[in-house]
């Protein structure tokens, strides 16, 4: 895949980001962390190799948590909204994006849903509910 530029932002608009790489996996992880974390049924992870991340407005509202005794969760976000944003990942030369924050279209969907064995019971069903394009009336 080549590579792409992806940019997004925070909810209120005080952290904004590029990450430029190679978009090499995209995933809808149902683990109960992820789940926490997000406040919904799963967390969208887009995951870029090869990748430099950049921000730009007040990089002082940038909060990390790392869960003590998890060996690979952290969540970053803004200490003024709340909303998660990119993290590097170091190790293995990766950055990870909130799906949810990015402005633009990745070149890539997502590829799986993982940690099955964790999705909660309401959680993205396949069942025939209704769908409505705003507010039901």
């Amino acid at each position: 895949m080549a590579q792409q530029t992806l940019n997004g932002s925070c909810l209120c608009g005080l952290l904004q980001f590029s990450v430029t790489g190679n978009p090499a996996t995209f995933y809808h992880c149902h683990c109960s962390r992820c789940r926490k974390s997000s406040g919904t049924g799963h967390a969208s992870n887009l995951f870029v190799k090869e990748a430099q991340l950049n921000w730009s407005g007040d990089t002082d509202a940038i909060r990390s948590y790392k869960l003590p005794e998890a060996k690979r969760f952290s969540r970053t976000f803004c200490n003024r909204c709340g909303s998660p944003l990119p993290r590097a990942i170091p190790e293995f030369n990766m950055v990870m994006i909130p799906a949810g924050t990015l402005n633009d279209e990745p070149d890539i969907a997502p590829q799986a849903h993982i940690f099955q064995d964790s999705k909660a019971t309401w959680s993205c069903t396949n069942a025939d509910i209704a769908a409505f394009p705003d507010y039901p009336k």
